[in-house]
């Protein structure tokens, strides 16, 4: 499990290489956090190119970061989203709150 980090226009790029699950969710969601509070972000984009798996511990840690930034006005969306991984995004009604996007320019347009 690595996670990559990179900003963009004060956006936060996260870069998951790898499942998550039960077993890796508490590593990533430290990880994230830990970023978060380092470059004070409130903006997130989750890139999920290289995540072959993602279970409820994986949609935990995603809307737990969603909740976070979104109590400091911010907002979170998704790029790169494989059709396995979309499909138990569906499943939780995430794309209520999360939207995706096809690429990373559109979603650091859409965001503040």
């Amino acid at each position: 499990m690595n996670v990559v980090f990179e900003s963009i226009n004060n956006k936060l790029v996260i870069r998951i290489n790898g499942d998550i699950d039960h077993h890796t969710c508490e590593t990533v969601r430290q990880k994230i956090d830990n970023e978060i509070a380092k470059k004070n972000s409130k903006n997130l984009i989750f890139d999920m190119e290289n995540v072959g798996f993602m279970d409820s511990s994986g949609i935990g840690v995603i809307i737990g970061r969603y909740k976070q930034v979104t109590t400091k006005g911010g907002a979170t969306v998704m790029i790169n989203v494989k059709p396995q991984i979309k499909r138990v995004y569906e499943i939780c009604g995430l794309q209520r709150i999360i939207k995706v996007f096809d690429s990373l320019e559109q979603a650091v347009n859409s965001l503040p």
